[in-house]
């Protein structure tokens, strides 16, 4: 007697027909009728629209250098739409999303460039994104440090987390940038979203604020300070989604949340319940960028493997994350804006007291 086929009861393939004219939301769902990464970024789509539907805290993470190249407006429609409610990114992204807000210029070129010969002329560059040294990065280096001269009344009073500094940042841009539309950190700063750093000392604006240090404006900032406060969001949430464009320190950073309150702040937690990540790194040198949800599983930074709430999607964000933001665009309504920051000293004091 033959064994019944353990596939049963699995979806037929049927060659999926695209047609002329089709919408983002018709395009997706039939990529869901193919296989590979293709079906994997209609489960992507599915799972943030799930999120966006079930009113998830929904963290954004942001590696790489897709903001340099332009992605922060799509990062600032997903923040108006009320998608987004937390975002962790390099400080790297804070420091260029700026250069758009105050009109510096940023070029698109080719990545095929004699390197030696563009040092000569002051061009610097991030693969096709090209920048001026002076024009850009020592005009935004001087902008930096006169943020922090103009704002050192508010800024020095206490220990600083980065997304109180970034909130201050953002509404310092709101005032004084030419196209404070443009920049992402200046419009989470306007709807109140936190912004965090994955790193506190490894990008342009903590190279800044050496100098702003020994001018008399001396900042202080806290990495404990950031990791209990992010820890707080996570715990005061009733449900959590992460979506983690590429991998790094903002995946880690986010994914933390969970083991902070569980195994070093010993109270009873089990992690974020959904998880969405694109990227390229693959799993089999042990990297945090390609470390797999079933690995994360186990260290308590979601609650369980359920390939319904977690999705890896191997790929190029700056291709895959603007359609599946699209498709969440097109299908779910605007949310209102949870305005985490107001809410940051109720999260604090609320982890403050499980302790």
């Amino acid at each position: 007697m033959q064994n019944i086929s353990l596939f049963h009861d699995s979806p037929d393939i049927i060659p999926v027909s695209f047609k002329k004219n089709s919408s983002i939301t018709e395009f997706i769902q039939n990529l869901g009728g193919t296989c590979f990464e293709a079906r994997n970024v209609y489960r992507g789509a599915e799972l943030f629209k799930r999120m966006v539907n079930d009113d998830d805290v929904i963290w954004l993470g942001i590696a790489g250098a897709g903001i340099a190249g332009g992605m922060g407006g799509l990062v600032n429609t997903l923040l108006e739409s009320g998608f987004i409610d937390v975002i962790c990114s390099t400080g790297a992204q804070t420091y260029h999303d700026l250069h758009f807000a105050f009109g510096l210029p940023v070029k698109s070129i080719s990545p095929n460039w004699d390197d030696d010969l563009l040092r000569q002329h002051g061009d610097t560059r991030i693969y096709d994104i090209g920048i001026r040294e002076r024009e850009t990065l020592e005009a935004q280096d001087e902008i930096i440090r006169r943020f922090i001269r103009e704002s050192w009344d508010l800024l020095f009073q206490q220990t600083l987390s980065s997304w109180e500094f970034n909130y201050q940042l953002g509404l310092w841009v709101q005032k004084n940038a030419r196209f404070p539309e443009r920049s992402f950190v200046a419009t989470a700063a306007k709807l109140g979203v936190p912004v965090f750093w994955d790193s506190l000392s490894n990008h342009s604006i903590a190279m800044n604020l050496t100098r702003t240090d020994r001018e008399g404006f001396p900042i202080i900032l806290s990495g404990q300070r950031d990791v209990f406060d992010s820890a707080s969001i996570t715990f005061s949430a009733n449900a959590t989604g992460f979506v983690e464009l590429g991998g790094g320190g903002p995946k880690n950073f986010i994914q933390q949340t969970g083991p902070t309150i569980s195994q070093i702040l010993s109270i009873e937690f089990e992690g974020a319940d959904r998880g969405l990540q694109i990227g390229t790194a693959v799993e089999r040198d042990g990297s945090l960028s390609g470390c797999t949800f079933g690995e994360a599983v186990t260290w308590g930074k979601y609650r369980n493997a359920d390939e319904q709430k977690l999705v890896q999607i191997w790929g190029e964000y700056s291709v895959l994350f603007p359609l599946i933001a699209l498709y969440v665009l097109e299908l779910c309504n605007t949310r209102p804006y949870k305005k985490l920051v107001l809410k940051m000293p109720s999260f604090i004091k609320k982890l403050e007291s499980a302790r």
